[in-house]
């Protein structure tokens, strides 16, 4: 190594509150790994991982996560909400806890790394804690939220976040949320006893899958991510008329298909007409009559946009309906837009990155500072807790796919940062 190099570490050591060792800690990365792929076989099919919320392979993958807790010598609880919890106590149990952890339900046909990576290191980091007769001030909570990809509803129901109309809304799976949680062994009953206030802890850490492509382009190993994108979703539906596709002249139509065209291009247009990292899909778009014979007489539409800026977010959504309004006009259309979801953005916390980035150096990992473009739990609990999370390469960039892929390297690399990350926390 590098004397320059060497240098740099021992900086980032030093730099790390009340970090107590010469060098950083390890998880040991071989036994993470063997549980990832030993996890691999749990909701596997021909189209992928399907292990979404309340199924029984959701089932089968929380057993095998409680069983994964017992051999780290932890004891794992089920809170009201149906999120498994268990707890290393401090030197100082009076102290608020450090939170980490992750999910470890599944999209349709998605792969075996988003959550489970997060979820397990976080095991594997209790695990080496007490391997290693390192005890730290803070007690620690490592927690595998409930269904994190069908809402986030494990930490909305953590920080009371979730409207009681909700508990009535069917998960993938066909069970509705009220039953699901019953099924995993929470009660809806008590839900107000798994509610954490502010205050409640000292910081939460989420280690994740980056599930974009920017880490692997630039060959950087670790991701400090600065903040959760907010999300803007409406609902477009663009009313015309429906006549014959063959009798109608081109300048007599009043075709929403054509509209929706235009819309569609103008957002893309739109969005990137200024430099930043703002994103907006047009991603389900519904024609009626759906025939080859008729002019489509109605489209319905879904925009997603997303940024880390309130104000960007709230410019963009307002540009979308004066676009719409005029492609309106000029196509003979009428378009009504419904907002569907209003999610804002939340910031890291700079102390908690700070922590993250020394770990990554310390360790001697190439890193940046990023965004997250997807939702986690991580913005839930952002609302009462310091919060950062740490991301590590995802394979092409593929994520929420079969061919989603993290190499082990990287798994182990993420593991150790957020094994030093928690402890450079406990000051």
């Amino acid at each position: 190594m590098h004397r320059r190099q060497l240098l740099l570490q021992a900086a980032a050591i030093a730099a790390i509150p009340r970090f107590r060792f010469s060098s950083p800690l390890r998880v040991n990365g071989d036994r993470l790994n063997a549980a990832l792929a030993q996890f691999d076989a749990i909701g596997r099919t021909p189209g992928g991982i399907n292990r979404v919320a309340y199924s029984e392979a959701d089932l089968a993958g929380r057993r095998f996560t409680t069983e994964l807790f017992r051999s780290a010598g932890l004891e794992p609880r089920i809170d009201a909400a149906g999120n498994i919890l268990a707890r290393l106590e401090g030197t100082s149990p009076s102290l608020p806890p450090i939170l980490f952890g992750s999910h470890v339900d599944s999209v349709t046909d998605g792969g075996n790394f988003d959550g489970a990576v997060g979820s397990f290191s976080a095991i594997e980091v209790a695990r080496s804690l007490r391997e290693q007769n390192v005890r730290l001030r803070h007690p620690l909570e490592v927690v595998v939220f409930q269904n994190e990809e069908g809402g986030t509803f494990g930490s909305k129901l953590m920080i009371a976040e979730l409207p009681a109309e909700d508990l009535d809304l069917t998960a993938r799976s066909g069970k509705t949320i009220r039953e699901g949680i019953g099924l995993i062994g929470g009660d809806v009953t008590r839900l107000e006893s798994a509610v954490r206030r502010k205050g409640d802890l000292h910081c939460y850490i989420e280690y994740h899958i980056e599930q974009g492509g920017l880490l692997e382009r630039a060959g950087l190993r670790i991701g400090v991510v600065e903040g959760i994108v907010g999300l803007r979703r409406m609902d477009v539906t663009i009313d015309g008329f429906a006549n014959h596709a063959g009798t109608t002249p081109m300048d007599q139509r009043q075709d929403a298909m054509l509209a929706a065209a235009k819309f569609t291009v103008a957002v893309n247009d739109a969005i990137r007409s200024e430099p930043g990292r703002q994103v907006a899909t047009v991603g389900r778009l519904v024609p009626s009559p759906n025939t080859s014979n008729v002019i489509p007489g109605r489209v319905v539409l879904t925009v997603d946009l997303r940024d880390l800026s309130p104000e960007k977010l709230a410019r963009f959504y307002a540009r979308f309906e004066q676009i719409a309004r005029e492609i309106g006009e000029a196509t003979r259309t009428t378009f009504s837009i419904k907002s569907t979801l209003n999610s804002q953005p939340a910031v890291s916390n700079p102390d908690v990155m700070k922590w993250i980035g020394a770990s990554a150096d310390a360790l001697g990992l190439s890193r940046q500072t990023m965004p997250s473009g997807a939702g986690h739990d991580a913005q839930e609990i952002a609302h009462i807790a310091p919060m950062a999370m740490i991301f590590v390469p995802s394979v092409g960039g593929i994520s929420h796919s079969p061919k989603e892929f993290t190499k082990a390297e990287d798994v182990v690399n993420g593991a150790n940062v957020l094994l030093n990350a928690v402890i450079a926390a406990d000051h």
